[in-house]
């Protein structure tokens, strides 16, 4: 009765958490220290994939927000942990489609955003205005012709190094790299690259620890979001590819049902977290969403 209950009824709602932990404890420990610090929930369904910076002092969180009677994301910006302060992120473009993943990353002191923008078949290159932190600069595009999703880039051993994924492919990893961020982003020779399911998608932001680069990616094979498997990459050029699975982050009370985002900023982790919920409309919504998609 209760899995008929939720099938009908049910429908997931997402928040954000912080923990103060740097990202080398993290490591070290295998999980984290303590639990999960869970901001009061915004009123909309979706505040999930959280990316945090710093500029002058205060943290901003960017996210996507997914309302109940839409059917498309938009990046959502929180000011110091608190919902109070959220400002919708412009400048993305088409500004029209579903968008989600606001990768955030620092490069000689500025900022810049890859954010999932799949329904445009590209992977686009923003710059944060650090003036004004809600507006971003589209800069260019580095990868096009096909449903990119959750693309993640970083700087290791000189090169900068994109890791994707195509909708839909969930056995399948992309890497593209660049000498710089202005260059072509070359295909990895192994590419696509064959993975397990719960090592595909990207889930947050790459990060090194002791001169080694990890990578989170989604869990997937119990539910969409189910945790986070932290992977150590133990070789990467470009003619190369090896990982392995480090250890596995679970969800936190009471967001039991999922976990798949996590970021860093100084001595901060900034993670997601999922939960079901039912309402007698839900069916109601699922019919509208459907016929508003099909009509989009």
């Amino acid at each position: 009765m209760n899995n008929i209950i939720d099938r009908y009824f049910g429908a997931d709602k997402w928040n954000i958490g912080t923990l103060e932990q740097s990202a080398r404890d993290l490591v070290l420990r295998k999980g984290f220290n303590g639990k999960v610090s869970w901001f009061k929930e915004d009123k909309a369904d979706y505040s999930a994939d959280p990316f945090v910076l710093s500029i002058k002092s205060n943290l901003y969180i960017y996210y996507e927000e997914l309302n109940f009677w839409k059917i498309k994301g938009k990046i959502a910006q929180i000011k110091n942990f608190d919902f109070s302060t959220k400002q919708q992120v412009t400048g993305i473009l088409p500004a029209n489609i579903h968008l989600s993943y606001p990768y955030i990353f620092e490069e000689k002191g500025s900022f810049y955003c890859i954010p999932e923008t799949a329904d445009a078949a590209e992977v686009s290159l923003y710059q944060v205005n650090q003036g004004q932190p809600t507006v971003l600069t589209k800069k260019r595009n580095l990868l096009g012709g096909a449903r990119f999703v959750d693309s993640s880039i970083v700087k290791y051993q000189g090169r900068y190094w994109l890791f994707t994924n195509i909708d839909g492919e969930l056995n399948d990893l992309y890497i593209y790299h660049a000498e710089h961020l202005g260059g072509e982003f070359i295909p990895h020779k192994l590419n696509p690259i064959p993975v397990v399911i719960r090592n595909c998608r990207g889930a947050g932001s790459l990060f090194m620890v002791d001169d080694v680069l990890y990578r989170p990616t989604q869990n997937l094979e119990l539910r969409y979001g189910g945790s986070i498997i932290i992977n150590k990459i133990t070789e990467l050029t470009a003619d190369t590819f090896k990982s392995e699975q480090d250890f596995e982050l679970l969800p936190e009370a009471p967001y039991l049902q999922g976990m798949h985002n996590i970021s860093f900023g100084k001595d901060v982790i900034v993670v997601d977290g999922k939960r079901r919920r039912h309402s007698p409309i839900t069916p109601v919504h699922r019919l509208l969403k459907k016929l508003l998609y099909q009509r989009s």
